[in-house]
């Protein structure tokens, strides 16, 4: 039996905000789906250079009110970055906090919009660890 990944799927409330988030990752939209009927869209987000890899960000129209307040239900979504320290600063001057800072060089989490927990991991060794991360606190719950 062969398997083969897909994708990994998860609830947006704010569909631009959500599709924004992802953006400041470094994902791009690869396809989008709308269905009127449903009332749903259905748009796929991934690394340039992995299309095969998306995450799918799933919009109701009409609200979602069977959304859990804490979108960890299925744990993380986990991305390999080139400089995890340019990486935090570049999310961090965009509004997005840090809950787990990369004191280590190698690993730090975020959160969407909705509340999805994302870690990002240093390619290759860890980077020596540097200021202002090395001292920075965990903020919230990652």
């Amino acid at each position: 039996m062969a398997i083969k990944y897909l994708h990994t799927m998860v609830r947006v409330l704010d569909l631009e905000k959500s599709i924004a988030f992802f953006a400041l990752l470094g994902l791009v939209e690869t396809r989008r789906y709308e269905n009127e009927k449903g009332r749903f869209s259905l748009i796929f987000m991934a690394p340039p250079d992995q299309p095969e890899c998306p995450v799918e960000l799933t919009y109701n129209w009409d609200g979602d009110e069977g959304l859990p307040s804490d979108g960890r239900h299925f744990g993380h979504l986990a991305y390999r970055v080139d400089n995890i320290y340019e990486t935090c600063a570049h999310l961090a001057a965009n509004g997005v906090v840090i809950n787990r800072p990369p004191r280590d060089g190698h690993m730090a989490f975020v959160r969407s919009p909705d509340n999805i927990s994302v870690e990002l991991l240093q390619a290759g060794d860890a980077l020596t660890p540097a200021e202002p991360w090395a001292s920075a606190p965990n903020i919230g719950h990652w």
